[in-house]
């Protein structure tokens, strides 16, 4: 047990290698990964691969829209003045996008994401309803941005684009794009997904009781949704996707699901599948669409239907739409989740780079050998360097051992691997070796090693220079990682995080094999 604690930063970085190994290699191993995924990446690991080392599509596309700044709108005007303004504007609702100041003293915003929409047409309907905003600009609010990269996300997962990968950069003259990697996919498949603009929403379908016609209402668009959560199947109810419904929205839905007859729940037995549209469907059911064409069919359960006709619904705005399998509770989620996009994507102004498969397996063969060739070099210069065998082969093995273990790291995070990360191995590689020969300079070019406080003494001085280093690479990578630079952020992440699995782990190993060959000389 004393050479265990004596060297628990050998067994630590033993543990580390395991536990790589198991993330490398363990189908199923990841989290939110199963067994049998393997497309994106290889069969052998893993590994996730981006269009560089896989093949495939990106691109890179600016928001339709307009914002205008500096609108004084309030709180409670938000749906009024988005309903208005749509109205002016002769555009669907879904397009205005009304945003009431956050803090007191500050005005709001008001975007129009539709690009039929000039920047005069659009001032012209703000002033009609008594808006006087300091500037209008092309391109959309933060929050927008953000949105659009959380829906196409959804919208790649649900159309089982493996590896795909979603985030907003920034070109050098500070407009914003939304990125988007599909490995494996055309540019032109991508663009057909994204396109494809769903509308989610649902319908109150009942019989007027004066003219015994069928009615069919909207009571709710995606907007009014505050949350919808994961499906799920608790061990009573069945297979169910819960839902909150906006507070702002939550009353005009309880009244209007009372005043349709819902107060009692309703009792529903048509099928979606039956109907490719909400206006064929007779029957007393609410009824959820995408694109107009009906996902979900269901009744109300008594319960719920009380709470309508009682008032105490919008009290606590939620309930589930339960279905009869887990698999068409998920199907129900994506639809209810990635159903509408923010925004359209204005690809005319953007870049599409489309890599094929074959080239791909090229520039990975070609990356293993420059990593094969640059652990060569290092070990050469290494052996060069001491000449000594037992000092320069541990060496070696514990910088690839870092190596090792960012690739575990890369693994267990499901990072797509493109060229730019495999530059960023590279220079783990070089600054974990300099790092290793400081180390053994000052440790063994300084004269005999007598006892263990010289060692350490000297190992600690070695230490606070390889630190200063270390902290000094990650300031200087910092930057990219904060701001969103494409692959440049990918280098900047694998270079930090490569750099702290060496300080805090495989710097201090290497340390204690050192202090051991040393001292039993």
């Amino acid at each position: 047990m004393s050479v265990l604690r004596e060297n628990w930063r050998v067994v630590v970085l033993v543990v580390l290698l395991l536990g790589s190994t198991v993330a490398l290699f363990v189908p199923g191993a990841p989290p939110g990964t199963t067994a049998n995924e393997t497309a994106g990446g290889d069969q052998l690991t893993n590994l996730q691969y981006g269009i560089d080392l896989s093949g495939g599509a990106r691109i890179q596309a600016p928001v339709v829209g307009m914002t205008a700044e500096g609108v004084a709108v309030g709180p409670n005007e938000e749906a009024a003045t988005q309903q208005a303004i749509a109205d002016r504007l002769g555009v669907d609702p879904i397009d205005v996008e009304v945003r009431a100041a956050q803090q007191e003293n500050q005005n709001g915003t008001v975007e129009v994401l539709n690009g039929t929409v000039t920047n005069e047409e659009f001032r012209t309907a703000l002033q009609a309803e008594g808006y006087q905003p300091s500037t209008i600009r092309d391109g959309v609010t933060q929050a927008t941005r953000d949105r659009m990269v959380t829906s196409i996300r959804d919208k790649i997962t649900t159309s089982a684009l493996s590896g795909g990968r979603v985030q907003e950069v920034n070109s050098p003259g500070g407009q914003s794009f939304i990125s988007i990697t599909a490995p494996g996919r055309d540019a032109q498949e991508l663009i057909d997904i994204l396109e494809e603009r769903g509308v989610v929403r649902v319908y109150a379908v009942y019989r007027n009781d004066t003219t015994g016609n069928w009615t069919h209402q909207q009571v709710l668009s995606q907007d009014e949704f505050a949350s919808i959560s994961n499906a799920q199947n608790p061990n009573n109810g069945g297979p169910q996707v819960p839902v909150t419904i906006e507070q702002s929205a939550a009353e005009r839905f309880q009244s209007d699901m009372a005043a349709a007859g819902f107060g009692n729940g309703a009792s529903c037995n048509v099928e979606a599948s039956d109907h490719d549209s909400v206006e064929s469907i007779n029957g007393t059911c609410l009824v959820t669409t995408l694109n107009g064409e009906p996902v979900f069919i269901g009744g109300v359960r008594p319960s719920l239907g009380q709470s309508f006709a009682d008032g105490s619904f919008a009290n606590d705005p939620q309930f589930v739409m339960t279905t009869t399998s887990m698999d068409e509770a998920r199907e129900l989620q994506l639809s209810l989740q990635a159903g509408r996009l923010p925004a359209d994507l204005d690809f005319e102004n953007g870049n599409q780079n489309t890599l094929s498969p074959a080239l791909a397996d090229q520039f990975r063969t070609n990356s293993l050998i420059t990593g094969l060739l640059a652990v060569l070099a290092v070990s050469l210069v290494v052996y060069g360097r001491y000449r000594r065998r037992e000092v320069a082969l541990p060496m070696i093995v514990t910088a690839l051992s870092e190596v090792y273990i960012l690739l575990g790291f890369v693994a267990l995070a499901q990072y797509p691997l493109n060229l730019s990360h495999l530059a960023g191995f590279i220079a783990v590689i070089g600054t974990g070796v300099d790092d290793l020969v400081i180390i053994g300079d000052e440790i063994l070019q300084q004269g005999e090693v007598g006892t263990a406080r010289v060692f350490q003494s000297r190992f600690r001085k070695a230490f606070w220079v390889i630190g200063a280093a270390a902290a000094t690479t990650i300031v200087a990578m910092a930057p990219m990682v904060a701001f969103p630079l494409g692959d440049l952020s990918g280098f900047a992440i694998i270079t930090i995080v490569g750099v702290l699995i060496g300080v805090l782990i495989t710097r201090p190993a290497y340390g204690d094999i050192l202090r051991s060959l040393v001292l039993d000389e």
